[in-house]
């Protein structure tokens, strides 16, 4: 977390400061925003890997008070603009686009104002897999499950419990109970209530139309701004098949017990 204030140089309304950011996640808050931000990110990686990154950035809610800019050799390229208010919205760049400029807008009132946003850094493969426009519900193939199953953030069998769909942020909500725990990167997944057993949510898009239904899923996915969102999810006995037929002909990436 990378936080600072605008009325340390109240004098100075076109002060701009320079911020550099380590980490490949965090976030930055401004608090009342005056002048600007150059917000540089150097995560510890060899330069000649940053070509492959992509930088996201999801707004808090109630940021206000900057414009958020793309900014390459002095050319300006506006991301969000101060006052929008589109929930849950997140905005991605490949890391060469260029750096994060952030512009205090004239206010009457600055002690009012909060600009902050999270931030992540990932391979623009990654992201890609996050981020697919052109086809983000469609199933996905038995190299693509197999694939999933080694390299996703979270991998667990289970069963849909309820799902929330949530229209203004167009996004869903499936409440998964769990069966096996194969992997998590983050604690998404956790035993809850007396009865010991293992539930979680996994958000994925409104569009994808995902309905509450009988049976085990394969739940695959990433971990994004801490949230799990919903990769490959195969039926599981479709999974099980997909694994032995691979295994059999010596073709599965990596071993996982199936059952």
């Amino acid at each position: 977390l990378s936080s600072s204030s605008g009325l340390t140089h109240e004098s100075h309304r076109k002060d701009v400061e320079q911020v550099y950011l380590r980490c490949s996640e965090g976030s930055i808050e401004w608090m009342y925003p005056t002048g600007a931000l150059i917000v540089n990110l150097r995560p510890n990686i060899s330069p000649a890997s940053y070509k492959h990154l992509t930088v996201c950035i999801k707004p808090f809610k109630d940021s206000a008070g900057a414009n958020i800019y793309l900014e390459k050799t002095g050319e300006l390229k506006l991301l969000v603009r101060d006052g929008d208010r589109s929930p849950s919205r997140v905005y991605c760049f490949g890391y060469d686009q260029g750096g994060l400029f952030v512009e205090a807008t004239p206010q009457q009132d600055i002690s009012r104002k909060i600009t902050g946003f999270q931030y992540e850094l990932m391979s623009k493969g990654v992201a890609a897999d996050l981020h697919t426009a052109s086809a983000p519900c469609r199933p996905c193939s038995d190299t693509e499950v197999l694939l999933a199953v080694c390299t996703s953030d979270f991998v667990i069998r289970g069963s849909i419990q309820n799902v929330t769909n949530e229209a203004e942020e167009q996004e869903s909500i499936i409440h998964v109970g769990v069966t096996k725990l194969y992997r998590q990167k983050s604690k998404v997944f956790q035993l809850t209530g007396e009865s010991g057993n293992w539930r979680g949510q996994i958000k994925t898009l409104l569009e994808c139309g995902v309905r509450p239904g009988d049976g085990d899923f394969l739940f695959t996915g990433r971990m994004h701004f801490g949230e799990a969102r919903l990769g490959c999810a195969p039926r599981f006995k479709d999974f099980q098949r997909m694994y032995r037929e691979a295994k059999d002909k010596g073709l599965n990436p990596c071993e996982i017990g199936p059952d």
